[in-house]
């Protein structure tokens, strides 16, 4: 386990929020979103996804359907003490919050940068077929965040080809569940997001089945909605938006 690869639970009232991280990310990302919605008085827990936190070569040993078994873990736990349950869910993370709202009761979800159509710059059309893929990993570099808890940084530095092809597989499975989605949701999205298109979020807008819906563009940001910059806007957003009705 790598530092910020382990799982947070912080303790609140009987209202609690699931947050699920991104593909390839940590539940540390997910820390300073828990921290504001756990002052505001909400319980929070966030899992940690099969095949992160840990090693490339143990993502490249799991499915979608792995990973939404590790959100299934985390509702489950959190339904034990929870009342009424919320789920927040970062990029990948927002397409297991979709996933389980079709499945569970949740009483709001919200998506942060929820990939529908991945920018054209990330190369997805150069991708191997799935059996061809083997073991073969993509180098994926990324900037140091300053500003952040450290173990934000502590992300794979290479992605697994066919973990690549599970993702895709499980974008292409959200969207036909989309019309079954029917708790209230809000869509917010970076308007400067090059790994998630922004047009994403205008695609979950119109499909989704839920009768309250609510889309925010996040100026001047980009993909990594829980931690970057603006991240005290989301914050508010996301703890307004939680907290409305109840």
């Amino acid at each position: 386990m790598i530092e910020g690869g382990e799982p947070f639970f912080m303790k609140g009232g009987s209202s609690g929020v699931l947050l699920i991280h991104g593909f390839t990310g940590l539940p540390a990302g997910m820390f300073l979103l828990g921290e504001v919605l756990n002052d505001a008085g909400f319980s929070v827990l966030c899992p940690r996804l099969a095949g992160h936190g840990t090693s490339e070569s143990d993502l490249m040993r799991t499915t979608k359907e792995d990973w939404f078994n590790s959100v299934l873990d985390g509702f489950y736990i959190l339904r034990g003490i929870c009342d009424k349950i919320y789920v927040v869910g970062h990029s990948m993370g927002g397409l297991l919050t979709l996933k389980l709202s079709t499945q569970h009761d949740i009483a709001k979800i919200v998506t942060l940068a929820a990939p529908i159509f991945i920018d054209d710059g990330l190369g997805l059309k150069n991708l191997p077929p799935k059996e061809f893929c083997g073991n073969a990993c993509t180098f994926t570099p990324r900037k140091k965040l300053d500003d952040v808890p450290p173990a934000v940084n502590n992300v794979y530095e290479k992605t697994p080809l066919v973990s690549v092809h599970e993702l895709v597989e499980l974008i292409d499975d959200v969207k036909n569940l989309l019309p079954k989605v029917t708790a209230p949701i809000l869509i917010m999205h970076g308007e400067e997001d090059h790994t998630a298109q922004p047009r994403s979020a205008r695609f979950i807008m119109d499909n989704v089945g839920s009768k309250s819906k609510k889309i925010i563009t996040v100026p001047n940001s980009g993909h990594l909605l829980p931690f970057a910059e603006n991240r005290k806007f989301v914050a508010e957003m996301v703890l307004q938006f939680l907290s409305k009705g109840n």
